[in-house]
């Protein structure tokens, strides 16, 4: 690619971009890139945490840490539990800074009473919400494409979850295969109850599905 009289090498470009890939496409160098960077705001955060109230320190975690592991975390669908840990330690460690815990100190009932979901569960949340849009027709195309409802798939019309709202969900034999979104999302879709899916808003199913995906993350 040429830039003026640069030639700028498609490696050089990418990496111009910020976009941190791996070899093993398994979203390490991403994940540590993005842990680093909500540790770094926690310890600019905590110096304020005598300064300002809980409420507000909620609110500080939530615009400077959350988001960003939050931001296309459908990606990390599909990975073990031990690639996922370091961004379920920023969470962890947001909570003590927001209860101004001790670092030993256990965060579990504290993130119950926050209503904070692990990160496992903040990837399905994401998941759940795109597969939302592209079964009530209004994803972009390329979210849509991906997935097919079982109504519309030939010889699978006529059956009971073709009116629930289902996706097919497609074979495949590979891990990497399971992690993509024309999987995973269906995947995750289907295992919602049918008054969940058939929500009538976007607000209504964010709220049905925050409630489920907590339940059965702290066992209520």
């Amino acid at each position: 690619m040429k830039v003026g009289s640069t030639i700028i090498k498609p490696a050089e470009s990418v990496r111009n971009l910020g976009v941190t890939l791996d070899s093993q496409l398994d979203m390490q160098v991403h994940i540590s890139k993005v842990a680093s960077s909500c540790f770094y705001h926690l310890r600019r955060l905590r110096q304020l945490r005598h300064v300002v109230a809980q409420d507000v320190r909620q609110r500080l975690v939530s615009a400077r840490v959350f988001y960003r592991v939050n931001y296309c975390n459908s990606s990390l669908a599909g990975l073990p539990a031990s690639a996922l840990a370091p961004l379920q330690r920023v969470l962890n460690a947001a909570t003590r800074f927001v209860a101004d815990l001790h670092p030993r100190d256990h965060v579990t009932s504290v993130q119950r009473s926050l209503h904070w979901l692990p990160i496992c569960q903040r990837i399905q949340y994401k998941l759940c919400v795109l597969m939302y849009g592209a079964a009530h027709g209004y994803a972009p195309d390329y979210i849509s494409n991906l997935a097919t409802l079982t109504s519309a798939t030939s010889g699978r019309s006529h059956l009971r979850s073709a009116d629930s709202l289902t996706f097919d969900i497609p074979r495949t034999r590979t891990r990497m295969g399971n992690r993509a979104l024309s999987v995973a999302g269906p995947r995750a879709w289907n295992t919602l109850l049918a008054d969940i899916r058939c929500a009538p808003s976007l607000d209504t199913f964010k709220k049905h599905l925050k409630a489920h995906l907590f339940s059965a993350a702290y066992d209520i």
